[in-house]
C-alpha cells in the first residue's frame, strides 16, 4: 500500500527536526496565551487601589484585557498576509521581540491607562506570533501528521493556563502586580534564540496584497462596538444615546468593513470562504465557546478571591484541573473524530461547555470547592474536544500556502470571540451587580455610592474604608455578586448551546478526505 502523501514534498532536514520545531512553537504559543491566563489571576490585584494595586475601575480592568484583544484580532489578517509575503519566520521573531518589549513597559505602568496602552503594543507582537506558529506548522508536517500536531499544539493552550495561573499566584504572593508581565520577558528571549535556530522559513509564492483601509475598517468597528457594550454596562443602561450610538456606530462600520472586503480585488478578510457552511460552522463553533468561556473567567476569579476568599495562587491552583484535561486530551481528540467524527466530537464538546457554565448558576457561598474543581475539569474537556477538530477542519479547509490565512483567521474569530464575551457578560455581570447592591448603599456618602456599585471590588474597597461601620456591606456584596453570576452564567450557557446547535446542523460526520490531486501533489511553500 503506496503512502497517500509523497514524502518528497518536505525537505529531509526539515521533515527530521518536525518535532523540534513543534516544541519552539508552542513556546511562542505559550508566551501569547501565558499572557492572558496570568492576567486572569491578577485582575483582583490590579483592581486593588495603590500602593498594591492601580486601583482600576471593572470597566479599566475590562479595557486591559479588551485592548489587547482587540489590537490582536484587529491586525491577525494583515499579520498573516505580512507572514505569507516577507516570511513567516521573520515576522515571527520580530512579533515576539515587539511582545517582550510590551511586557517590561506593561510591568512599569503607572497608571491603568498606561496598562491599557502596553497591553496594545503587547498585542502587536502576539498578533504576528500566532498565525505563524500555525502556519509554519502546516508547512513542516504532512498532510497525514497535521491533525496529530495540531491536537499537541492545541495541548499547548492547556500547558498555558496550567502554567499561567499557578506563576501568576506565585509571583503575586512574592511580587508586586507587575512581576506577571515581566516573566515574559526572558520566556521571550528563550524563544528567539530557539526560533533562530530551528524554524525554517517559509512563504507564499503568490501571497495577497495588503489591505490597510479593512484593517482600519474592522479595527475601528470592534472598538466601537466593544466600547459602546462595556460603557452600557457600567452606567447599567443601554439607552444612554452616547452608549447607543457608538455601539450603532460599531456595527455600521463593520458592515462598511464586509462590504468592502467583498468588493476590493485584495481582501484581508476573503468572504468567499464562508461560502463553506462546514468552514463557517468551525469558525463559528470557536467564537461562541470563546464568548461564553471568556466571559465566565472574567467573574470567576472575582468569584474565587472576592467572595471565597483564596489568595490568588490558590485561585490559580483551583483552575489546574483545567488546564490538566486541556493536557490529556486535546492531543488524543483526533481520535475521538476518528471513531465519532468533527460533528459528535464539537457538539459534544460544546453540550458540555455549556452544562459546565450552567453549574456556574448554582454555585454559593459555601458550595464544596471539589465541586467547582469536577467543574473546571469538564470545560477543559470540553474544550479539548472543541479546538482540536475545529483547528484541523478550518487548517485544512485553504491550501497549505495559505496557512498563514487561515491561522489568522481562526485567531481573529477566536479573539473577537472572547473580547465581545468579556464585554457582553462583562456588562451583565456589572449591571446585575449594580441592580443588586444599589439599593444596600443608601447609608454611604452619595460620592461614595456610585464609586461602590460598579463591581464587588469597588464595594468592598470602601467597607474596608469604612472599618467597622464597613462590615455591614460585606454580605449584600456577596449576595448581589453571586446573583450576577447566576445570571451571566446562564447567558453563556445560551450561547454554548447555539454553538452546539451550530456544529450539529453543518460539521461534517467525518473529516472530508482531501482530493486524491491533493494528496499527490500539495503545493508547498518554499522552504529555506
Amino acid at each position: 500500500m503506496t503512502s497517500p502523501v509523497p514524502a518528497a514534498r518536505i525537505p529531509e532536514a526539515v521533515h527530521r527536526r518536525r518535532w523540534a520545531i513543534l516544541g519552539v512553537l508552542m513556546l511562542a504559543l505559550l508566551i501569547v496565551v501565558l499572557d492572558n491566563s496570568i492576567l486572569n489571576v491578577a485582575i483582583k490585584t490590579i483592581a486593588t487601589p495603590a500602593p498594591t494595586g492601580l486601583g482600576a475601575t471593572q470597566s479599566e480592568i475590562e479595557w486591559a484585557i479588551n485592548s489587547y484583544t482587540l489590537v490582536f484580532a484587529g491586525l491577525l489578517f494583515t499579520a498573516g498576509l505580512i507572514g505569507d509575503r516577507l516570511g513567516r519566520k521573520k515576522v515571527l521573531l520580530a512579533g515576539t521581540l515587539v511582545f517582550g518589549i510590551g511586557s517590561a513597559l506593561a510591568a512599569e505602568s503607572g497608571t491603568p491607562n498606561e496598562l491599557i496602552a502596553y497591553r496594545a503594543v503587547m498585542a502587536l507582537g502576539a498578533a504576528f506570533v500566532m498565525p505563524a506558529t500555525l502556519a509554519v506548522l502546516m508547512n513542516v508536517f504532512e498532510r497525514h501528521e497535521q491533525p496529530k500536531a495540531i491536537g499537541i499544539w492545541a495541548g499547548g493552550v492547556g500547558l498555558a493556563i496550567a502554567i499561567g495561573p499557578i506563576t501568576g499566584g506565585a509571583l503575586l504572593d512574592h511580587f508586586w502586580w507587575g512581576s506577571v508581565f515581566l516573566i515574559n520577558v526572558p520566556i521571550v528571549v528563550i524563544a528567539l534564540i530557539l526560533m533562530a535556530w530551528l524554524v525554517p522559513d517559509s512563504r507564499d509564492p503568490r501571497p495577497g496584497r495588503l489591505d490597510p483601509i479593512g484593517v482600519v475598517l474592522s479595527v475601528v468597528g470592534l472598538v466601537l462596538l466593544v466600547y459602546g457594550i462595556i460603557e452600557g454596562g457600567e452606567l447599567a443602561d443601554f439607552t444612554e444615546p452616547k452608549v447607543l450610538a457608538t455601539i450603532i456606530g460599531g456595527i455600521v462600520v463593520l458592515a462598511a468593513f464586509v462590504v468592502f472586503e467583498k468588493r476590493t480585488a485584495h481582501p484581508s478578510l476573503d468572504v468567499s470562504y464562508f461560502r463553506n457552511k462546514v468552514f463557517s460552522a468551525a469558525m463559528s463553533a470557536i467564537a461562541l465557546v470563546f464568548f461564553a468561556l471568556m466571559g465566565v473567567t472574567f467573574f470567576g476569579v472575582f468569584y474565587t478571591q472576592s467572595v471565597r476568599g483564596y489568595s490568588p495562587l490558590e485561585s490559580g491552583l483551583l483552575m489546574l484541573p483545567l488546564a490538566v484535561a486541556q493536557l490529556l486530551f486535546a492531543p488524543r481528540a483526533r481520535l475521538v473524530v476518528d471513531r465519532f467524527g468533527n460533528r459528535a466530537t464539537t457538539t459534544g464538546g460544546l453540550l458540555l461547555i455549556a452544562a459546565t457554565l450552567a453549574a456556574f448558576a448554582a454555585f454559593e457561598a459555601d458550595t464544596p470547592i471539589w465541586l467547582l474543581e469536577v467543574v473546571f475539569f469538564l470545560m477543559g474537556t470540553g474544550m479539548a474536544h472543541i479546538m482540536t477538530p475545529t483547528s484541523v477542519v478550518i487548517m485544512q479547509a485553504l491550501p497549505r500556502e495559505k496557512a498563514g490565512s487561515a491561522s489568522a483567521l481562526s485567531n481573529t474569530f477566536r479573539q473577537v470571540g472572547g473580547a465581545l464575551g468579556i464585554a457582553v457578560l462583562g456588562s451583565v455581570l456589572a449591571t446585575s451587580y449594580r441592580n443588586g447592591i444599589e439599593d444596600k448603599l443608601g447609608a454611604l456618602p452619595p460620592n461614595l455610592r456610585d464609586t461602590a456599585a460598579e463591581s464587588i471590588e469597588a464595594t468592598l474597597g470602601v467597607a474596608e474604608k469604612l472599618g467597622p461601620r464597613g462590615e455591614a456591606l460585606v454580605t449584600p456584596a456577596n449576595d448581589a455578586f453571586l446573583h450576577a453570576m447566576h445570571v451571566t452564567a446562564l447567558c453563556g450557557t445560551g450561547v454554548a448551546l447555539v454553538g452546539a446547535v451550530v456544529t450539529a446542523l453543518f460539521l461534517p460526520g467525518r473529516t472530508p478526505a482531501a482530493p486524491q490531486g491533493e494528496q499527490e501533489q500539495e503545493r508547498v511553500a518554499a522552504l529555506d
